[in-house]
């Protein structure tokens, strides 16, 4: 099987978007495994507060892998942008590349 591009899109509570905005570059630093090709975080053009995390996996094994790999920092951030989303806003997508 081919790449693997996992994406959680949502909502972030707009008084909080500055501090949503720091956790987000700590965590890019941070968010680093074996087989994973890219982290990257978008805003929606036309829809402010509105965001996408893409992963890109090299294959299905990285993608399962993943949350195996997590260090500490990495789970407190995480916890942390739970606490800046809209509840009910968060949508996840998994998409296999057709070879």
């Amino acid at each position: 099987m081919g790449k693997v591009i996992f994406s959680i899109a949502y909502n972030v509570i707009p008084e909080k978007r500055d501090d949503y905005l720091s956790v987000i570059r700590e965590l890019k630093t941070l968010v680093v495994a074996e087989g994973l090709e890219s982290y990257s975080v978008y805003e929606l053009k036309n829809k402010k507060n509105s965001f996408s995390e893409l992963y890109l996996f090299d294959s299905m094994q990285a993608y399962e892998d993943f949350d195996d790999n997590q260090d500490e920092r990495i789970d407190i951030l995480m916890t942390k942008l739970s606490d800046l989303i809209v509840e009910q806003s968060t949508h996840y997508t998994t998409q296999f590349e057709v070879e």
